[in-house]
């Protein structure tokens, strides 16, 4: 599908599926019956049935598990917001297209699918400090190619991103959407020292002093962010109208998935947060959106990588409850 407005696309959330409630029903009850102590495998048990809500089977499986990269440029990056120069964004886009990247390593580590979308890296959003970031046109077209990249045979989806300034934009983002100070927003990003968060903050200030979204998720999204994230938006909106469940990465991810909670409440029911990042303002996004993430490695790579690490989670939980044999069938005393 491909969106001409952001109103197009909004009109999308207006009918979204919800779990199977009689494959959740089933889950848990072949739950209760499996040879284990009754809650022994703590949260695996509630994955395992939350997974099976949304895939419709009470006894799933997990085979096709699908991670999607993003790649957009920034012109906010003129701001100096950044350790790294933009140039790093093709740079690393040609590395996952070798498979030299961390996210190469995980994704083929849990049998996962890679691709990469690059989205004209070589015309940077605007700067939005001086106007806003896209047109809606560009925005639409974003929210497009983000839908487009969704495999309907995926059994999960793992978004990431490739963008050097993007977490100015997330920063900018998730405070036009929650609230707060910029600086409650914003952290090191590619590893700026002190005086680089405070300018980031600055930066992110201005934005929104010149863009006023408040409750207007998508013009947010529109006039702050990027590219990229708008992708990412698009492809966490496909997979629900798929039933594919997702895991969300760090903050970039998260920030962009926001735009969906915004629009519309319970929008992001069938996504997890697989991580916590070391991002100062990715805990605080997760806690405004009651994910509780599955890992808390300090880990600020992006690409992915920390959902990607997630994915073993909810593969291991999945085993274990469609694997596993009940008192029943292994012929052991149930309590």
């Amino acid at each position: 599908m491909t969106f001409a407005t952001l109103a197009d696309f909004a009109a999308t959330l207006g009918s979204l599926p919800e779990p199977d409630a009689q494959a959740s029903d089933l889950a848990r009850a072949r739950d209760a019956q499996l040879t284990k102590p009754p809650g022994a495998l703590g949260r695996l048990e509630d994955l395992a049935i939350w997974y099976a809500g949304w895939r419709g089977q009470p006894r799933p499986r997990l085979d096709r598990p699908q991670v999607v990269i993003f790649a957009g440029n920034h012109g906010v990056v003129a701001q100096g917001v950044s350790a790294f120069p933009p140039e790093v964004t093709v740079q690393m886009v040609a590395n996952f297209q070798s498979g030299g990247a961390a996210i190469n390593q995980l994704a083929r580590c849990f049998g996962a699918t890679l691709s990469v979308v690059a989205l004209d890296l070589d015309r940077p959003t605007a700067d939005f400090t001086l106007a806003p970031a896209m047109t809606e046109a560009d925005c639409a077209a974003a929210l497009s190619a983000g839908w487009q990249a969704v495999d309907p045979q995926a059994d999960l989806l793992v978004v990431g991103e490739m963008g050097i300034g993007n977490t100015t934009s997330a920063a900018a983002l998730a405070c036009a959407l929650m609230g707060g100070a910029p600086a409650d927003w914003v952290g090191r990003g590619t590893g700026l020292d002190d005086a680089g968060v405070a300018r980031k903050a600055r930066v992110v200030a201005a934005g929104l002093g010149r863009h006023h979204v408040a409750a207007r998720p998508f013009e947010a999204l529109r006039c702050l962010g990027g590219r990229e994230l708008a992708a990412m938006t698009g492809a966490i909106a496909r997979a629900r109208t798929l039933r594919i469940p997702v895991l969300l990465d760090g903050f970039i991810c998260t920030a962009a998935a926001a735009v969906l909670h915004c629009a519309r409440p319970g929008a992001l029911d069938h996504c997890l947060a697989g991580h916590v990042s070391q991002e100062p303002g990715h805990a605080r996004l997760l806690e405004r959106l009651g994910k509780a993430p599955l890992l808390s490695l300090g880990l600020r790579l992006g690409e992915g990588s920390g959902a990607a690490l997630a994915i073993g989670i909810v593969q291991g939980a999945v085993a274990c409850h469609s694997g596993m044999a009940t008192f029943a069938e292994a012929g052991v005393a149930g309590a």
